[in-house]
């Protein structure tokens, strides 16, 4: 049912009996051998419970992560909100660089376009984007991310080829990136970064169970902001000193 809700078919499952066999409504349409691939994969043992997913690699991945933390929540494994027993940090690696749009047909960045390829990637991320490997990093407390980064590309050559993957050509990615391809033709040396979160860690110091708790100005979940009364009408003369007109609404169907 909690698949369900969040727009998924169902959820397959599968018990690891004493014997080591598998029980589950998936055996009977399974062979030996991938029975046993299965049970090797997921380093199963009599006693275990699986649930399996079958989709689209990225919601189908998305879908488990939810599963897996609810069932953390409700077997008391992790902590929803208040004072934490314990402060867990995890370094999280090994993000793909590239992720494919089937709406679009595109490769698009998962981080952004100027992440660096690790390096045993750097010849042949172009060749088979789904591979390759990007050098960013996430720092996750509790479950919660505190912040995020990456190693940028500080190659001209290595930078038009990571936006051809994406659909720039050369053209148009010195048209737009110019002034990126010009610095970087200078001899930028290798630079990275990370950018953290402090609400988010205050959040977990307070015991919150909203980030919104410890934000300065929240906005609402529409994206309303209750102090200002933002997004608020724009007055015509504001708009003509940019150059814009607003637009009657158009009808929804």
């Amino acid at each position: 049912e909690f698949a369900r809700r969040r727009g998924a078919g169902g959820l397959a499952w599968a018990v690891v009996e004493d014997s080591g066999a598998l029980r589950s409504p998936l055996a009977r349409h399974m062979s030996d051998a991938e029975i046993d691939g299965l049970l090797r994969a997921t380093a199963a043992r009599p006693g275990d419970v699986l649930f399996l997913g079958a989709g689209p690699p990225v919601p189908t991945r998305e879908l488990l992560g939810e599963v897996r933390v609810a069932l953390a929540r409700d077997r008391g494994l992790v902590q929803a909100h208040g004072t934490p027993r314990a402060w867990s940090f995890a370094w999280v690696t090994g993000w793909p660089l590239f992720e494919w749009d089937d709406a679009g047909e595109r490769w698009d960045a998962v981080n952004h376009p100027f992440t660096a390829p690790r390096e045993a990637d750097v010849d042949t991320f172009d060749v088979d984007p789904g591979a390759a490997v990007a050098r960013a990093y996430d720092l996750v407390l509790n479950g919660v991310e505190l912040g995020g980064g990456s190693i940028r590309l500080h190659s001209p050559d290595v930078q038009l080829r990571a936006l051809a993957v994406l659909g720039v050509g050369e053209q148009e990615a010195r048209e737009r990136f110019g002034f990126l391809l010009r610095a970087l033709s200078h001899g930028a040396p290798p630079h990275g970064g990370i950018a953290f979160g402090l609400d988010r860690l205050v959040m977990l110091l307070a015991g919150a169970g909203s980030i919104r708790d410890t934000i300065a100005f929240p906005k609402t979940q529409s994206g309303a902001d209750p102090l200002t009364g933002a997004p608020a009408p724009a007055d015509p003369a504001q708009l003509a000193e940019v150059g814009l007109r607003p637009l009657a609404p158009r009808p929804v169907d």
